[in-house]
């Protein structure tokens, strides 16, 4: 039986339950979706769906000290298109984009992606970076600062050819 023991370093991916797709995702279902803590390091994390939870999607984000740092993380669905992230121009349709968001990073940062409402209602969640406070509306609400996105690897991110033979997929 093939046996391996993580190191007392290891930083394990964490589970990360899906609130929803950005945009057109409201305060309410951000903060309807509960999160667990961080497993201990060199240790596995597990998720087991609960009766009473509300039926979310679930995500696996490659452990980092960035993912094992946040203190309240959940995740949001966009495209690329949606949050203006350059891909191959051959990729005309959306692609998947995960957010992780710590919604325990309530606070404003300059150069920060926040997640935010206008005002205390459940209006729909805004997602932007501000370079100052000055340009942060007043009336808002922050809800998390998003800490990491994954983009996927797609066969129209392969390199060109180098010419060398070993390098190349195809010569």
């Amino acid at each position: 039986m093939p046996i391996q023991q993580f190191e007392t370093d290891y930083k394990s991916p964490r589970i990360v339950k899906i609130a929803g797709s950005y945009p057109g995702i409201t305060r309410s279902e951000i903060l309807a979706v509960s999160s667990n803590p961080s497993p201990p390091q060199g240790q596995s994390t597990f998720d087991f769906s609960q009766p009473g939870d509300p039926n979310v999607g679930t995500v696996a984000i490659e452990g980092s000290s960035t993912v094992y740092g946040c203190v309240d993380p959940v995740v949001i669905i966009s495209d690329h298109l949606t949050l203006g992230i350059p891909l191959p121009e051959v990729e005309k349709l959306p692609i998947d984009i995960v957010c992780l968001v710590d919604r325990g990073q309530q606070f404003f940062a300059e150069r920060k992606f926040l997640i935010y409402t206008d005002g205390d209602g459940d209006g729909q969640v805004q997602l932007a970076a501000f370079p100052s406070v000055d340009e942060f509306p007043q009336t808002a609400t922050i809800l998390g600062h998003v800490v990491l996105m994954n983009v996927p690897w797609l066969p129209s991110m392969k390199s060109t050819k180098t010419g060398f033979a070993e390098a190349d997929e195809y010569f």
